[in-house]
């Protein structure tokens, strides 16, 4: 175990089931006297975490994975932990134990899976926030008409993509935000910069990793993002959908299985994508469940805002390569490239837990492979605007268009899931997540105000 001479104190990291980030700050003298004795720390109620243990059976374990030692600030390191019951029994509602345990099938399998997910977010000042206050942002304004991050400068609407100076303000964030993460945590990125929606959308790509480090990669960019933006006098927020009118933020999650060394998904000889017959029936498993899993990787009642036509959000259950109407994408940069090739699936975004996220998104391929489940042709053409006559020609399916359709999906199909996942986690899981969406929607909005107020 090797922290710093500086540091005086340990800030203990784990999520609860819906990927929320919790922690709990002690001493360095309590971590070391806690870690030489049985590596684990009697510190944790589990009845006041979502999802974990109920109020007669609460008093859990944090176990440290040393690994992820990091230095957060002069002299506070974190550490992500797992949680467990008295005797260290594990705690199998756990997101994170549940991601280990699912490596470790994947090695027995003889596959290892490899995540590269793209997180968009967006970056709003104290200007600018006014912009998204419910009242303004639904029904006064629109993002067409929106000043771009609050700076008195408008961006044509859907031209912010890729912006160049002046017009990127957030690019200094962006460029404080990788460099804390690759100085503090180790965590290197493959690309950062502004997303296409006009009011401050931004998008971070971290270099690829196995399915337990990329999800704690996620949850850390995701803090500091949120601690980057507060020095900066901002706010970064993950939600799916702030903005009316323009795109939202996804978390299109880029997979590849592979097993001694070779990348199960390539194959030379194809020559429509470079793909194998294994990453085809992975695709195939992808679209068959992809709306009992929507569930997971789209959680919110905000995340079906998001999945609407026209905002580079997938809503049509295809594949296709270099077509970003489709659901699954094949990238087509290096289209033959051993080492490059890969699944996109785009319909996660990032308020999803990234470690069941990445679990399902495994779970449906492999189901597909085993079960050998055709996807069918690939859809080259932009399906938004194909047209209802020609999608039902076609068979093409849809994503649910809300959480509540989502969660009736994954309690109809979920049996892919239970090798990774228990069935009581996944019942929990629906039970917060049906709880999460009366408590949203049976509220009224201003927008039922503006509709209804005068009827």
């Amino acid at each position: 175990m090797n922290i710093d001479s500086s540091v005086k104190y340990i800030d203990l990291w784990f999520t609860d089931l819906l990927g929320r980030l919790k922690h709990v700050t002690i001493s360095r003298k309590s971590f070391e006297k806690y870690i030489s004795r049985e590596g684990v720390i009697p510190k944790l109620d589990g009845s006041s975490i979502r999802g974990f243990s109920d109020i007669h059976d609460s008093d859990m374990l944090l176990i440290p994975d040393l690994r992820t030692i990091a230095k957060i600030s002069d002299d506070t390191a974190r550490v992500i932990c797992t949680t467990a019951y008295r005797g260290k029994k594990e705690n199998f509602k756990d997101p994170r134990w549940l991601a280990i345990k699912a490596e470790e099938k994947l090695m027995k399998m003889g596959y290892k899976a490899y995540f590269g997910p793209e997180l968009e977010f967006f970056v709003f000042n104290n200007v600018s926030l006014k912009y998204i206050e419910p009242w303004y942002q639904m029904v006064k304004i629109s993002s067409k008409e929106a000043p771009w991050n609050g700076n008195g400068e408008v961006i044509h609407h859907k031209d912010a993509y890729y912006a160049g100076f002046p017009y990127d303000k957030t690019y200094t964030f962006r460029k404080a935000l990788v460099e804390y993460l690759e100085e503090n945590f180790g965590i290197e990125f493959e690309a950062h910069h502004h997303e296409v929606a006009t009011a401050g959308q931004v998008e971070i790509d971290i270099t690829k990793s196995t399915l337990v480090d990329m999800a704690d990669k996620v949850i850390t960019l995701k803090y500091a993002a949120k601690v980057i933006a507060n020095k900066m006098g901002m706010i970064a927020t993950f939600m799916p959908k702030p903005v009316y009118g323009d795109n939202g933020s996804g978390m299109h999650t880029h997979v590849s299985i592979w097993s001694d060394g070779k990348n199960l998904f390539h194959d030379a000889s194809d020559e429509y994508a470079g793909l194998s017959d294994f990453a085809r029936y992975f695709i195939g498993g992808l679209l068959e469940h992809a709306r009992a899993i929507s569930a997971i990787v789209s959680p919110t009642v905000n995340s079906y805002r998001r999945l609407v036509p026209g905002y580079e959000a997938p809503v049509y259950l295809v594949w296709s390569k270099s077509n970003r109407s489709a659901a699954v994408r094949i990238p087509a940069y290096e289209i033959y490239n051993h080492d490059s090739k890969r699944v996109e699936y785009r319909p996660p975004d990032p308020s999803s837990n990234p470690y069941l996220a990445f679990i399902a998104i495994v779970a449906a391929g492999l189901d597909g492979v085993r079960r050998k489940i055709d996807p069918g042709d690939p859809v080259d053409e932009n399906v938004y605007e194909m047209g209802e006559v020609k999608r039902k020609e076609l068979g093409i399916k849809e994503l649910p268009a809300t959480l509540k359709e989502a969660l009736d999906e994954l309690e109809n199909d979920n049996e892919f899931l239970r090798e990774f996942i228990p069935r009581e986690t996944i019942e929990v899981y629906i039970e917060l997540k049906r709880r999460e969406y009366i408590e949203v929607t049976s509220r009224p909005s201003v927008v039922d105000y503006y509709f209804y107020l005068t009827v």
